[in-house]
């Protein structure tokens, strides 16, 4: 089964930055669609930030977008995300997940099987 490690996460003022890695197992990983969820406390999961397969377009929730960038590396398996100007409101637990299948779909997002990491806590607070 593929496995995945997320770290990374800390507590952080609001302004400040953090950097997420993510590093997965298994083979053909640049195959594969990959990216990054999170769950605030009484939310609902919500999708931060993916890259697809083959293609490797990258997407970004509106929440994020032009303070979170996403960034893969497809020779050690990791996928990044540095996170800058960080608001209370990205307080969560954030989660790695690569999809268990190759996607032609433009979209990252999609629900579909995936295979999760354990997740890490970012906390933005003064």
């Amino acid at each position: 089964e593929v496995q995945l490690q997320a770290s990374g996460g800390g507590l952080v003022q609001p302004g400040g930055s953090l950097r997420l890695s993510c590093v997965a197992s298994g083979s053909a990983f640049g195959a594969y669609g990959i990216g990054w969820f999170r769950q605030a406390p009484g939310k609902e999961r919500e999708g931060v930030s993916c890259i697809t397969g083959r293609s490797g377009n990258i997407y970004y929730a509106d929440s994020v977008k032009g303070r979170f960038t996403l960034s893969r590396d497809n020779v050690k398996n990791t996928v990044h995300l540095q996170m800058n100007s960080l608001k209370p409101e990205d307080t969560a637990v954030y989660y790695c997940a690569r999809d268990a299948l190759v996607y032609g779909g433009s979209s990252c997002f999609t629900n579909r099987r995936r295979y999760w990491g354990q997740g890490t806590l970012v906390t933005v607070s003064s």
